[in-house]
């Protein structure tokens, strides 16, 4: 079971269907043809190569950060007015308090998933009524309690898919979930059901409609080149968008919900949170179900509290946030990234890994994006390329704390590793973050040198500064199974690239539509809608539809890549959830940079309020 990042910047593939998305989006002429004049190659005028320094006594330094106004001054340093964390360690530590760890409300949890599964089985004879359960039981998310029996259901659905004849409901709920959890089923009966309900588009029974939902849902587990669900996709879209002022409430909600995002794109635990209040106002539902899901919901909600509280200690002691004021301070909100990737109580140990990655990922991408001059980040680049402690007395003073906090970490991270799989991950995670900072540089020289880079050129950069691969990285060594020592070279191998690439590549673009607009009147980089422009000629507001609609050609790709992968499940799953909490983030702005409303708001509904 292997993943793979590519060796070299400058031989990164695109995956084929990703070439065949683009290539729609590009215009056969430039407006601007000199804008490319400069190579992104050519250093800085006036930068120096620096060398390393050959000795040096500070092999064991610890991480003491400096005053920031200790840094070296030779040029103005940009801004990102960026607020100040709302999330103090005091406020964590007070709030984020609950007491559903207590035994009383773990013995009623598993009493209650002893039921649930006796409920899942008396519906064997019922596939509708089986899938319901399934669905409700994946959106309300307890599912994870029953891999196994879903399994078994599915397995059982994917006998009869086909050949027996259901309700368009049925064919389409069906058809998602089996597509959801691998199986490769077609969609010439959901298509038949999609064109029995447009020959009757003049009378719609409130059953047509749950089916044109359950369609449209379903459209989105399309791959690459099934043009027909897309047809469907729109078509459902258009019908319901008329439709959703006749509906019932409850119904209503349902249809807008899964109209601003799509359901298959949803981060997990916020569709949960969601879904458990729209379900109790289903006349369906199963009180059961309910119960479970509100209990499990706040015992999940508890572990979660308690790894904040760890995090926030930790964070606290590092210093960072203290001694570069000019960062982002996201300690709360970058946990948010990882309860994204993997929310389920089993997966604490990569929250915690991931949580802490990506504070310190934060705090580098702002010192490149931000803070330094390109000579210093050319120094600091090259420092990650040596992997050496003693190399940071080249370093700038404001520096040297940020190096230092990354080393410790992956130090941390490869002794934990090395405890599950039993041999030296170090040298594979070293690799993944002297990539991320090789590709910070290019586009730190890219904006020094005011290069406009084409789109493609763009995103076969921007998808390594994301951030996705190096996350993942660390993720696939904390995702549950045990990678063994014959498998040493399997994070840099091409089997899973695509994967990683595809919803690293989302999460870019997810990423350029939320904060291009404040970056660029900070000074940055192009961004993938400014590059669409700048080869196109069009309107801002007709590029950011055309980038809008690379996100479904990706999401086709990814589909298509997930049932072709021989990789865990679960580190599939981590995967592809990447992407869904990049869209859920950036989904009304930046929810990372600005996090003072729906990222606030979010927060409080999953870390702080309980559902009673």
């Amino acid at each position: 079971m292997v993943i793979c990042v590519p060796l070299m910047l400058s031989t990164l593939p695109i995956p084929l269907g990703a070439k065949q998305g683009w290539n729609t989006l590009r215009k056969a002429t430039s407006c601007n043809p000199e804008r490319r004049s400069n190579s992104p190659l050519e250093p800085h005028q006036g930068a120096r190569r620096r060398q390393l320094p050959q000795h040096a006594s500070a092999y064991s330094v610890p991480v003491t950060p400096s005053p920031e106004t200790s840094a070296p001054q030779s040029a103005p340093r940009r801004s990102g007015n960026y607020h100040p964390s709302i999330w103090s360690h005091s406020l964590v530590t007070e709030l984020m308090r609950s007491t559903y760890l207590d035994e009383r409300y773990l013995v009623r949890l598993e009493e209650l998933k002893l039921e649930a599964t006796k409920l899942l089985m008396e519906t064997r004879e019922q596939p509708l009524l089986q899938l319901r359960t399934i669905d409700s039981m994946q959106r309300l998310g307890v599912a994870y309690h029953f891999e196994r029996e879903i399994s078994k259901a599915l397995d059982q659905c994917y006998e009869s898919y086909g050949r027996s004849v259901g309700s368009g409901e049925e064919v389409a709920l069906g058809f998602r979930l089996l597509r959801q959890h691998g199986y490769q089923v077609s969609s010439e009966n959901m298509l038949r059901s999609f064109k029995e309900l447009v020959r009757k588009s003049t009378s719609f029974s409130s059953q047509d409609i749950r089916c044109l939902l359950a369609i449209y849902d379903a459209s989105h587990l399309a791959i690459y080149g099934e043009a027909d669900i897309e047809e469907a996709k729109n078509t459902t879209a258009e019908f319901l968008r008329k439709l959703v002022r006749k509906m019932d409430d409850r119904l209503a909600k349902l249809v807008d919900h899964s109209l601003e995002m799509p359901l298959h794109w949803m981060m997990p635990r916020l569709e949960a949170r969601h879904y458990i209040n729209l379900y109790e106002m289903d006349g369906e539902r199963n009180p059961l179900l309910l119960e479970l899901a509100k209990l499990d919901f706040n015992i999940v909600q508890s572990i979660h509290q308690r790894e904040l509280r760890e995090l926030s200690r930790w964070w606290t002691s590092l210093g960072l946030s203290k001694a570069l004021t000019f960062s982002r301070d996201r300690l709360v909100e970058n946990y948010l990234w990882a309860i994204g990737i993997a929310f389920e109580p089993k997966h604490s140990d990569c929250r915690l890994c991931l949580t802490k990655l990506v504070c310190i990922l934060t705090v580098i991408d702002d010192i490149y994006d931000v803070h330094g001059s390109l000579d210093e980040l050319e120094l600091f680049t090259l420092v990650v390329e040596s992997w050496k402690v003693e190399a940071i007395e080249s370093l700038p003073d404001y520096m040297k704390p940020c190096f230092l906090a990354l080393y410790n970490f992956v130090d941390q991270v490869a002794v934990n590793a090395l405890g599950t799989h039993g041999w030296d991950v170090k040298p594979f995670i070293c690799e993944e973050w002297k990539r991320l900072c090789k590709a910070y540089y290019v586009e730190a020289k890219w904006f020094y040198n005011g290069y406009k880079p084409p789109l493609t050129k763009y995103l076969e950069n921007a998808w390594i500064t994301v951030g996705g691969p190096v996350a993942m990285v660390h993720a696939y060594l904390f995702q549950g199974s045990t990678i063994p020592q014959k498998l040493a070279n399997c994070l840099h191998i091409d089997q899973g690239f695509d994967l990683i690439q595809l919803s690293s590549l989302i999460g870019r673009i997810s990423d350029d539509l939320g904060t291009s607009e404040a970056e660029m009147e900070r000074g940055d980089v192009w961004k993938s809608v400014e590059c669409f422009m700048g080869e196109t000629c069009e309107s801002k507001e007709r590029s950011r539809e055309s980038i809008k609609r690379m996100v479904g050609d990706l999401w086709k790709q990814l589909n298509e890549e997930c049932y072709k992968t021989q990789l865990p499940k679960n580190f599939v799953c981590m995967v592809v959830n990447m992407a869904r909490t990049a869209l859920c983030i950036f989904q009304y702005g930046d929810g990372i940079g600005t996090s003072i409303g729906v990222t606030r708001d979010r927060i409080l509904s999953l870390f702080v309020e309980d559902i009673q």
